[in-house]
């Protein structure tokens, strides 16, 4: 057996390739030629099938009442509008432009759940908040070629925002797979109807043979082997730790995107000056708030 030690070390090694996974998930986007909401499509459709395969294989029981079920349903909704933006953010700019804007989310986390919390927002998360937008208007004055990518990308991160302070409520009572299972069937129906209503069901749908390997590893190792790696390591691993490292994600896909694309990538000394601080304040953010928290 591994000592508490030997296991900490291993669950910290499975969270840096997790995270450094995710990071290659625009990395993906910019390379399948597709539509950003037929990605998407495809993407919910290979990973709610994995985790179905995974669920009986392992024998967990996917049994949820039926407000859970809805509840979870039309956050699919929300979570399936933050991946088509994510998407289409990439492919109006670039990976660095777009992982850098999700990076807000910390920003909109920090305003958005006191307010439907009914808590008190303090002055340090408005001080970062502040931080956060100063970068974010650097960003804007230095890459404003890449205006509508921004806001999609600033968009996507709200999306984000959103669904995951009412998945933190929801976390309390139910397993974390069984969330994310009735969300990707959500965001699967919701996508589905949209497409249909708007006739997106055309050429736009057809795969060649890269779009289909690049889709397989979005939504199997991206997505399903990813997420339930993601929740296991938190067993063992402290939320904070989990939070501060998860913040590594847009880091790794800026690294990833210069090895991909070159000088593709390349923006303005203003644009990583603004990336600088975004990041800067968010890594800032939950080590102060640890620290405080102790005191």
């Amino acid at each position: 057996m591994l000592t508490k030690t030997a296991a900490s070390n291993k669950n910290l090694i499975i969270l840096h390739l997790t995270v450094f996974v995710w990071g290659f998930t625009g990395i993906l986007g910019a390379l399948i030629s597709i539509p950003a909401t037929q990605l998407v499509w495809y993407r919910v459709l290979i990973a709610f099938a994995t985790l179905f395969v995974y669920f009986l294989v392992a024998k967990i029981p996917l049994n949820v009442s039926r407000a859970v079920f809805l509840k979870l349903f039309f956050t699919g909704a929300i979570v399936g509008l933050h991946w088509i933006l994510f998407f289409q953010s990439i492919k109006s700019s670039t990976v660095s432009v777009t992982l850098v804007c999700l990076s807000s989310l910390t920003l909109f986390t920090a305003i958005l759940e006191p307010l439907l919390k009914n808590q008190k927002i303090s002055l340090f998360e408005i001080i970062t908040g502040l931080i956060i937008i100063c970068g974010i208007y650097m960003i804007f004055k230095f890459e404003s070629r890449y205006t509508v990518g921004i806001i999609l990308g600033l968009s996507s991160a709200l999306c984000a925002s959103i669904f995951s302070i009412i998945n933190s409520k929801q976390i309390q009572n139910r397993p974390a797979a069984i969330i994310s299972f009735y969300e990707l069937l959500g965001a699967f129906v919701w996508i589905s109807i949209y497409l249909f209503l708007s006739d997106g069901y055309t050429a736009s749908m057809s795969l060649n043979f890269d779009d289909l390997m690049y889709l397989l590893v979005l939504g199997i190792i991206c997505t399903s082997v990813a997420y339930v790696a993601g929740v296991a390591v938190m067993k063992e691993l402290s939320a904070f730790r989990v939070a501060l490292i998860t913040n590594l994600e847009p880091v790794y896909g800026i690294i990833l995107a210069f090895i991909f694309f070159g000088k593709r990538e390349q923006m303005t000394p203003g644009f990583y000056a603004g990336a600088v601080i975004i990041l800067g304040a968010i890594f800032m953010y939950p080590v102060i708030k640890n620290r405080t928290r102790r005191k």
